[in-house]
């Protein structure tokens, strides 16, 4: 049974328990018979919450995490960090904003709290590549410049279809000419393997193909690879997914 059946029915309990209680209260205010308020309403209270808890418990975390796998690792941990920064900046404010007088000391260091968090997010998110750059270019311990400056292994390359069936992928990789991550969606994933289930001999030969071109690039170990679960949502073209991808995770395709 999924999760989404266990939170309708804890939502059904809940909230015929309450439109029960409520019913009674209407009942007494209003001199009718509590008994029948309480079952009306608590009736409705069970089918509103049948039907609707999914849409405030189980739907939006399931859109939150498709969200979440679609942003790039480097775009969340700016994020986390701005939020920290702003967050810090923010409590240094509190105390001196506390000490204005009514209402300003309640009101303004709940507004620096919001303010400098959504700064922080917003600076660290938008200059995240000159960031990640100073940090790369910082000199390391022995007052040498990190490996990784002259190593962009960081890197990530989004894998079509096309160049997967093409098969010269494999080879390049394996030449080290590519440097970097090589990251196939799911849905490039899917894609190929519904070509290689295809009724068409030829285009099932292409799919099939493309299949033993990852499997190839799984087994070399000179150039990772990696299957990802992130989707784009509302885009339903392979091709126009990839674009959008590529430009929220700021890599090549």
């Amino acid at each position: 049974m999924s999760a989404e059946f266990f939170f309708r029915l804890g939502g059904m309990v809940i909230f015929g328990i309450l439109g029960a209680y409520l019913g009674v209260y209407i009942g007494n205010a209003t001199d009718q018979s509590p008994e029948l308020a309480a079952v009306l309403l608590g009736l409705t209270g069970m089918l509103f919450g049948l039907i609707m808890t999914p849409y405030f418990t189980t739907r939006p975390a399931r859109r939150i995490r498709r969200s979440l796998l679609s942003v790039s690792t480097q775009t969340l941990a700016s994020g986390l960090t701005g939020l920290v920064v702003g967050l810090a900046i923010a409590a240094l404010l509190t105390f001196p904003l506390s000490l204005l007088p009514a209402p300003f000391g309640k009101i303004l260091p709940f507004v620096a709290v919001v303010v400098f968090s959504w700064l922080g997010i917003s600076i660290f998110v938008m200059r995240q590549t000159d960031i990640s750059a100073l940090i790369r270019l910082t000199p390391g311990r022995n007052g040498e410049e990190g490996s990784s400056s002259n190593q962009p292994s960081y890197r990530t390359i989004l894998l079509d279809t096309s160049v997967i069936i093409d098969g010269r992928i494999a080879d390049i990789a394996r030449t080290g000419f590519l440097v970097g991550t090589l990251l196939i969606p799911r849905f490039v994933l899917n894609e190929l393997q519904f070509i290689a289930d295809s009724s068409d001999n030829l285009r099932r030969q292409r799919g099939r193909r493309g299949i033993e071109v990852i499997s190839q690039l799984q087994k070399d170990t000179s150039t990772p690879l990696r299957i990802s679960d992130m989707d784009v949502e509302g885009v339903r073209e392979v091709d126009d997914k990839l674009v959008v991808l590529a430009r929220q995770l700021r890599c090549p395709i």
